[in-house]
């Protein structure tokens, strides 16, 4: 499926306009970051890169794309028979999938000619924005999590296919399963889920539901034990299942509370390796709340496929640097009030001190030696129009998983506080020919 018009008419018309100009064929260097973080973030995480580099591989224009730029009048005939031909033919360099970032970070670096560089621009930040926000709210609620598990389970809460991203982006931050289907298909992602509450009201009582789930799912399931009275629910589940229950699950209430007598009830009738599953609009803040509380296992929906607030993180994309009609490369940037980015090729390191890292380091121009016990940051994705890593979907979701954790570790334990406050690391700005 082309990915083509999943774009801006502006990225279009400007190809067009280039061209017209003899501008379009100028070699140049676009720059995705961001200028500043959501409010009350300390760090970003990079997701979507692998999500984005399918998409890059399928935009081209076939019959039905040149048709509807033809019939509506969107650009030219000889922009359209460029546009028949047109594959991405150019360099891409970026932070690796899972990597964390900050208020300047070079995430992304696409080179290439304007007119094929500047068309990707509307697909790159759709994609790198929503699972970047996704993957950066799952990382806080991980972390509030105190390393107990969390299930991903916000589909019914995002756009169908949103929801199989943010269940990716989510596991890349560190959740343990998601309760998506597709999302296990396509990327290896452990995939839970049991029973809801329509599952006990189609029942005559709760203790023949509880029956029917155990004699289909074994005594190792999770029993949903609110839909009435969760005391009498717990003694239910118990008489049902036995001592050997996997689980039971929580979706309402004064949730400190209950899950306390949810535990000393459970305890009381022997079931001491019966685990509490909560599930009731969680947040990085409610899990936090949680922490001193006996919870097994988290199940958070609608903030997570959310971003918890921020559904995107302000990427932008930018024009950095391009050919002049010799051929020399300048430098150019935008120079709006609030809006001002430094021009030129960048290259991006992690300055560290005994593991712990302590600033962001942004070269501009030739890139140099890493600093002293820094670590490079950028990894090639596409090279001369040809992606550098021929893994599967899932072993790409598994090593962006890996670097993410990698990462996170990196980061002083400021950087985990929920309160506002700067982001963990600042940016430093290193222009090469400024010496």
């Amino acid at each position: 499926m082309s990915t083509a018009l999943l774009t801006d008419q502006y990225e279009l018309t400007m190809v067009d306009a280039a061209r017209a100009s003899g501008r379009a064929g100028r070699h140049a260097v676009f720059e995705v970051f961001g200028r500043q973080l959501p409010p009350g973030r300390r760090f970003g995480v990079v997701a979507g890169t692998h999500r984005l580099l399918d998409a890059i591989e399928n935009f081209h224009f076939g019959e039905e794309e040149l048709a509807f730029l033809s019939d509506h009048h969107i650009v030219s005939d000889e922009t359209l028979s460029w546009l028949s031909t047109y594959r991405f033919s150019g360099t891409i360099r970026g932070y690796g999938e899972g990597e964390v970032y900050f208020p300047g970070s070079p995430i992304l670096t696409v080179e290439g000619t304007f007119g094929e560089a500047v068309l990707l621009e509307t697909l790159i930040l759709s994609v790198l924005n929503y699972d970047s926000a996704v993957a950066s709210a799952a990382a806080r609620m991980v972390h509030a999590s105190d390393h107990r598990e969390l299930i991903e389970m916000g589909a019914r809460r995002a756009s169908e296919y949103s929801a199989v991203a943010a269940a990716r982006a989510a596991y890349i931050a560190g959740f343990s399963a998601t309760s998506n289907l597709e999302a296990g298909r396509l990327y290896g992602i452990p995939t839970r889920g049991t029973a809801a509450h329509s599952f006990t009201l189609v029942h005559d009582n709760e203790e023949e539901a509880f029956a029917a789930q155990v004699a289909s799912m074994g005594t190792n399931t999770t029993l949903l034990i609110d839909t009435y009275d969760i005391a009498q629910g717990v003694e239910r589940a118990i008489r049902v299942a036995g001592t050997e229950l996997g689980a039971v699950r929580i979706d309402s209430g004064d949730l400190p509370v209950v899950v306390a007598k949810v535990r000393a009830q459970l305890d009381s009738l022997g079931a001491t390796k019966t685990g509490i599953v909560v599930t009731n609009d969680l947040n990085e803040y409610t899990i936090a709340g949680l922490r001193g509380s006996p919870v097994d296992v988290f199940g958070v929906g609608t903030s997570v496929v959310t971003g918890s607030g921020a559904p995107a993180v302000g990427l932008v994309y930018k024009l950095v640097a391009r050919t002049s009609d010799t051929g020399e490369w300048v430098s150019v940037a935008k120079k709006s009030a609030q809006k001002a980015n430094p021009g030129g090729k960048k290259t991006a390191y992690r300055a560290r001190d005994k593991g712990v890292a302590t600033e962001e380091i942004v070269t501009i121009g030739p890139a140099p030696a890493p600093p002293a016990g820094a670590r490079v940051l950028e990894e090639v994705l596409v090279e001369e129009g040809i992606r550098s890593q021929a893994h599967s979907a899932s072993e790409l979701v598994a090593r962006a998983r890996e670097l993410h954790q990698a990462s996170i570790a990196e980061l002083p334990e400021a950087a985990f506080s929920l309160s506002p406050g700067d982001p963990a690391l600042p940016t430093r700005f290193l222009d090469q020919a400024a010496g």
